[in-house]
C-alpha cells in the first residue's frame, strides 16, 4: 500500500502589511436545492476525532490529529463560510486544516473547496479521475450528469489536486485515511474510511459517497455500462469495516433523526449502516433501470 504522507512545515507568514487573511467565497451557486442544502447546522462531535462541520444538506467532515486537520469536503461555494465558522465554533483553528479530501467532483460537495483552499493552503487529494473536473471546474463527458455545450455543473476550479490511488492513504500526523474508489455516481467517486478513537475505544468511519443514479436527460445506466459499476460499488461498500457510517448528504445517513436521539448513547453507531446503505443504493438503482426499461 502507498502511503501518501503530508508533513506540516512550520512557515511563518508575516501578514502585517495585508492583515489578517481571510476567506474570500467564490460566487454562489444557486438553483432548486442550494438554499435548503446550505441551510445553517450547528456542528458537533461525531465520535472521538471525528466531527461534523457541514450544512443541513450537505455534509463535510473535520477530523482532529496530532499535526493538523484534515477536512472532507467543501460543500457549496456559499457553503464555506459556514464550514469555516462551524469549525471555529468548535474550538479549531480553520488555518490548521492541512488536508481537504474530495468525494466526488460536483458543485455541491466540491464547491466550497477552491475558496478553502485558497484560505487554508492545504492539500487537495482526490482520486486520479477526479482530477480533471477538479481542476478544470467541469463535468468529464463520462460523469452521468454532463451536459454537452452547456455549462450546468461548472463550479470553482480547484488550483492543485494531488491523486489518490485506490486503497491509497493520505496520512496526516498520526491519522490514516485511505481512499477506496466506488465509481458510479461519477467516474471519480471516492469513499474515504479511518478509525477513530475516544477512551479506548476504536471505531472504523466510512464515508461512503454518494449512490444514487442521478444524471442528466437521456443517459442511459445500463447502456453505459455505469450500472455495473454502481452494483459494484455497493458491493465495495458493504464489504468495509464499518461501525459509523457518513455520505456527502447527511439524510443518506439518518443525521437529523439520529440528532434528536443523542441524549441517548451515539446514534451513529452502527455495525450494519453501510449494508443498508449498500442495499438501498441498489433499490434505488433498480427503480432507475426499470424506468429506462419503459
Amino acid at each position: 500500500m502507498t502511503i501518501l504522507r503530508y508533513g506540516v512545515i512550520g512557515v511563518a507568514l508575516l501578514l502585517t502589511a495585508c492583515g489578517p487573511r481571510e476567506l474570500e467565497p467564490d460566487e454562489p451557486i444557486n438553483n432548486d436545492n442550494s438554499e435548503r442544502w446550505n441551510e445553517a447546522q450547528d456542528p458537533f462531535r461525531i465520535h472521538g476525532n471525528t466531527w461534523y462541520v457541514g450544512t443541513a444538506g450537505l455534509s463535510s467532515i473535520l477530523i482532529e490529529t496530532d499535526d493538523g486537520l484534515i477536512l472532507i469536503d467543501g460543500g457549496l461555494p456559499q457553503s464555506a463560510p459556514l464550514i469555516d465558522a462551524n469549525i471555529r465554533n468548535l474550538g479549531f483553528d480553520t488555518l490548521d486544516v492541512k488536508a481537504i479530501l474530495v468525494s466526488h467532483a460536483h458543485y455541491d460537495h466540491a464547491g466550497g473547496v477552491a475558496a478553502l483552499q485558497r484560505y487554508t493552503d492545504a492539500k487537495v487529494f482526490a482520486s486520479e479521475p477526479a482530477l480533471e473536473p477538479l481542476t478544470n471546474g467541469r463535468l468529464t463527458v463520462d460523469d452521468p450528469q454532463y451536459v454537452a455545450d452547456s455549462d450546468q455543473g461548472d463550479f470553482p476550479a480547484v488550483r492543485e489536486v494531488v491523486a489518490v490511488g485506490d486503497g491509497e492513504v493520505v496520512t496526516v500526523g498520526s491519522v490514516d485515511v485511505k481512499a477506496v474508489y466506488t465509481p458510479g455516481h461519477t467516474p471519480g467517486s471516492t469513499t474515504w474510511t479511518w478509525q477513530s478513537c475516544a477512551l479506548n475505544v476504536c471505531y472504523d468511519v466510512v464515508y461512503a459517497d454518494s449512490m444514487t443514479a442521478v444524471s442528466a436527460e437521456g443517459f442511459k445506466f445500463t447502456e453505459s455500462g455505469v450500472a455495473d459499476k454502481l452494483v459494484a460499488s455497493a458491493g465495495i461498500i458493504a464489504d468495509l469495516d464499518c461501525d459509523i457510517l457518513l455520505s456527502p448528504h447527511p439524510f443518506f445517513f439518518g443525521m437529523a433523526d439520529k440528532l434528536e436521539r443523542i441524549d441517548q448513547g451515539n446514534p451513529f453507531i452502527n455495525n450494519v449502516g453501510c449494508l443498508l446503505y449498500a442495499e438501498s443504493s441498489l433499490q434505488w438503482l433498480e427503480q432507475r433501470l426499470e424506468a429506462e426499461r419503459h
